[in-house]
């Protein structure tokens, strides 16, 4: 059993997504960021970064006591890792699926956070942030688009991976970002056909009732939401 510390966000998004597709039996642990549940020392402990997500494998297959996990990249490597599933095991395969996966980790992730942040909730607008981020995410989606130009199937080839688990969440956000898919024909068409997954929709509705008609963040609660601690206090305005 996996239980999914979980928040409806991209990055948890991998990893429910996985567990679906892998049928592998998980329960939902929700963090509610805008309270602080991501500061709470019980879940420190599990993910000392204070990032969702997160989990905990109860039946590692080691026998051991259970193993917590943090870092959507690691568990998702973790869990194909343990139940050989979507990670190729040709040097070339896995190779390649490693490289993207990265790539999504290291780049299209939090480069997309960063323009999301600025254009949809930064209280002041920034126009070289919005700039530099939106040059960025375009440039990105770019990468994307010609990578699967080449493959016309998957990030990583021929097989369906962790490396299309990883993007396909942030890719999910084009239209809130402002990105219209018309400018990427082959990254429309992964989308579309990754998003016809029974497995995929599945994982991204996991959770949805938990965090229903739930009010957006302000004050304290947006503080805490977006990074400072659950003791930290707003800037003083001079």
């Amino acid at each position: 059993m996996i239980e999914l510390f979980f928040g409806p966000t991209p990055n948890c998004w991998k990893v429910s997504i996985f567990l679906e597709e892998a049928r592998i039996p998980y329960r939902l642990s929700p963090i509610f960021l805008d309270i602080g549940d991501q500061f709470k020392p019980e879940f420190l402990a599990i993910s000392p970064n204070n990032r969702i997500p997160a989990i905990i494998d109860h039946r590692p297959a080691d026998g051991g006591e259970p193993l917590a996990l943090f870092e959507s990249g690691a568990i998702l490597l973790y869990l194909a890792e343990k139940h050989c599933i979507f990670l190729p095991t040709d040097a070339r395969g896995r190779a390649d699926t490693m490289a993207w996966l990265m790539w999504q980790m290291g780049g299209l992730g939090p480069m997309l956070g960063q323009h999301g942040h600025f254009l949809l909730y930064a209280a002041e607008r920034h126009q070289y942030a919005l700039d530099r981020y939106r040059a960025e995410a375009r440039r990105l989606y770019g990468v994307l688009d010609r990578r699967l130009s080449d493959t016309q199937s998957y990030v990583a080839g021929d097989a369906f991976t962790i490396a299309d688990i990883a993007t396909f969440p942030w890719v999910m956000t084009h239209k809130r970002q402002q990105i219209s898919l018309d400018d990427y024909p082959a990254v429309a068409r992964w989308f579309a056909e990754v998003r016809g997954r029974p497995a995929v929709q599945a994982g991204i509705a996991a959770g949805k009732s938990l965090f229903a008609n739930r009010t957006p963040a302000s004050g304290a609660s947006r503080d805490r939401l977006f990074g400072l601690t659950a003791t930290q206090e707003r800037p003083r305005e001079e």
